[in-house]
């Protein structure tokens, strides 16, 4: 059986899921049913300064589909609400009466170097195993020079790091945001600050809906409403994304990491380990399905990683890295053909209509016996998988490579590139 466990910057869990710095970690009460459901760690909801943050009523907007099934996920809840001292005493004996898991503390400060060192110190006090930096809240917080506010100018994201590591013993991760042009910036600043382990992303500045009734984004607040920050299934790739291009660079490659955003199940989870993560944090999945989506997130990838041959989590992380490349390095040469099955297909012509009208013409229907009959025109195909994706029936229609008899040729080495003999 799969070996799950997992460490990040020191701080060891019994298996890679932890549950994110948000409203499902916002007490003990949430946290020891998290724990009780099989939980690896938790991170928890972010702390402030005293008075506590006063929070709205409407609090969550949503992107739906036609099925009522999440896409997106829009917060404008602020940091805990919750007094500092009564989080913290709640911090102390869940850490006490669960030892074997992760408990890390998001905090959050205004840009002044006694906040973060009064919060952090009174944190340290608890056993927690570690700090969590939330420099990528895009909401209400930054509005009042906080959250994403910080983690937008690289200095601020190394001056803060390099204060909170001064100040304490435990083990130090960023909380970057993806609200901003170049994820490494952030990222190499985290480190020169001396970060232990940076943790991405944090959600997304957005808008989810407007109410048509009201003309008012949604939720909407005594009809009003606000930007706020998105999360769900619909992040993902952009999570995916900004994950690999830390993995791949050579400056933040050896910087831990913990992956967030959008994921709901294990393969979800894989996929982020595959491209670097040391661990992956939940939050919106936990929101909608409960604590005990854990069970099917660990029977999984560890069931997986047994079919695959992989003992521990090592054997996979970061296995992906190598094969994200810029578009330049990918082979011109390469060419992929649709191919339908005719078993399997049931008539419904998505293929045809989204490649007739909006791709290549390279599926033409056929009169057959008083029935329709959907074929490939090879010629005309360019192998670009919107067939694949927009067929409803698993399996019907593949992508398959065809043997052209050509070598491998990035576009740097293309006769076509007008750049190419420039650069030669």
């Amino acid at each position: 059986m799969a070996d799950l466990r997992s460490s990040i910057a020191g701080i060891t869990a019994p298996n890679p899921f932890w549950l994110a710095s948000a409203p499902p970690t916002d007490k003990a009460y949430n946290v020891r049913r998290a724990f009780q459901a099989g939980w690896g760690g938790v991170v928890w909801k972010t702390l402030g300064e005293d008075p506590a943050v006063v929070n709205v009523s409407s609090r969550y907007g949503a992107l739906l589909d036609a099925n009522r099934q999440l896409l997106g996920f829009n917060n404008i809840e602020l940091i805990t609400d919750r007094p500092l001292d009564l989080n913290l005493q709640e911090i102390t004996e869940v850490k006490r009466d669960w030892p074997d898991r992760a408990l890390v503390v998001s905090l959050m400060a205004r840009m002044e170097e006694a906040a973060w060192v009064g919060l952090v110190k009174r944190i340290e006090e608890t056993g927690a195993d570690g700090v969590e930096l939330n420099l990528g809240c895009p909401h209400g917080m930054c509005e009042r020079g906080m959250g994403s506010a910080i983690g937008q100018v690289p200095e601020l994201v190394e001056q803060v790091t390099r204060w909170v590591k001064g100040a304490t013993r435990m083990p130090v991760i960023v909380k970057l945001t993806p609200n901003i042009t170049n994820i490494l910036w952030s990222a190499e600043a985290a480190k020169r600050g001396g970060a232990n382990a940076v943790s991405l992303i944090n959600t997304i500045n957005s808008i989810a809906t407007v109410d048509l009734d009201l003309m008012a984004p949604t939720p909407t607040v005594d009809g009003k409403g606000t930007h706020g920050g998105y999360c769900g299934p619909a992040v993902k790739p952009i999570a995916l994304n900004m994950v690999a291009e830390i993995g791949r660079n050579h400056v933040t490659a050896d910087v831990p990491l913990s992956g967030i955003g959008g994921i709901g199940n294990w393969r979800d989870a894989a996929e982020f380990l595959a491209l670097g993560a040391v661990n992956v944090q939940v939050c919106t999945a936990a929101m909608v399905h409960g604590f005990r989506i854990v069970g099917p997130m660990i029977d999984g990838l560890s069931q997986w990683m047994d079919d695959k041959g992989y003992r521990r989590l090592d054997d996979f992380i970061g296995a992906a890295l190598g094969n994200v490349v810029d578009w330049n390095s990918l082979n011109m040469n390469f060419s992929a053909k649709a191919v339908i099955d005719q078993d399997l297909c049931i008539d419904c012509g998505r293929c045809h209509i989204a490649c007739e009208d909006t791709s290549h013409q390279a599926i033409r229907v056929v009169a057959e016996g008083g029935k329709r009959r959907f074929e490939v025109i090879d010629q005309e195909c360019v192998g670009c998988n919107l067939c694949f994706h927009v067929c409803p029936v698993p399996r019907c229609i593949t992508m398959r490579s065809e043997d052209n008899g050509l070598p491998a040729m990035t576009w740097t080495q293309d006769p076509r590139n007008p750049l190419r003999a420039a650069s030669a």
